[in-house]
């Protein structure tokens, strides 16, 4: 996909991305075709490409390219996979989820924000997205198992919703964990009844809101 941004975004995979340890060619494949900055606020388009989060309404943002790239990577997708999004956003880490997946289904707790996504995921013809309105921390139970999740909002703990909806048979969960100052990306392989747990390192994220979240009158 040629735009004017082109070189922009070719920049930002090399060198925020590969020079950082990023190696996953599928990833960074997605990364360089994808559009970021259609999924920007019009007033923060010229910063799409940055090396930081981006504020994109309702009090969330879009994360930095980087920790977009080191979450997606770690799921280890191969374009078989169910996949569960808590955090829709924007819709640009479900966009690279869903041209990596068989399917995505994301929940986001903001309306304006879903419909947003929902926008632009059609204006750049990605189908295989299914889009929910409602509490994160509750996942989708009706439509589990999934083989991964991603959950782009920080939870107080694991929430075990979201440990029940894995796949049994290697089912994979990444998740940012902790309060509002101290946060770390973890990762989850469920095999059987048996949960692997895997710290990937530090980060900062919107706190996860929900019954299984924290509070909203807490944050």
């Amino acid at each position: 996909m040629s735009d004017s941004y082109e070189s922009t975004r070719l920049a930002m995979v090399e060198q925020q991305i590969r020079e950082r340890g990023v190696h996953d060619e599928r990833v960074l494949e997605v990364m360089r075709r994808l559009p970021r900055h259609e999924f920007i606020p019009e007033a923060q388009r010229e910063q799409a490409y940055a090396d930081s989060p981006l504020p994109i309404g309702e009090d969330q943002t879009i994360s930095q390219p980087y920790i977009v790239a080191v979450m997606t990577a770690a799921l280890h997708l191969t374009g078989k996979e169910r996949v569960l999004e808590i955090g829709t956003g924007s819709g640009y880490q479900t966009a690279i989820l869903a041209q990596l997946a068989a399917q995505v289904y994301s929940l986001e707790r903001h309306a304006p924000l879903a419909e947003s996504a929902a926008a632009v995921l059609e204006r750049l013809e990605i189908e295989n997205v299914e889009l929910h309105v409602g509490d994160g921390s509750q996942g989708l139970p009706d439509m589990a198992p999934f083989d991964a999740i991603l959950v782009t909002a920080a939870a107080p703990s694991i929430p075990g919703t979201l440990r029940s909806q894995m796949s049994p048979d290697g089912g994979r969960l990444i998740i940012p964990v902790g309060d509002a100052k101290n946060q770390y990306l973890e990762r989850v392989i469920r095999r059987g009844g048996k949960w692997d747990l895997q710290r990937i390192g530090a980060v900062r994220f919107v706190p996860l809101i929900g019954a299984y979240g924290f509070k909203a009158a807490d944050v």
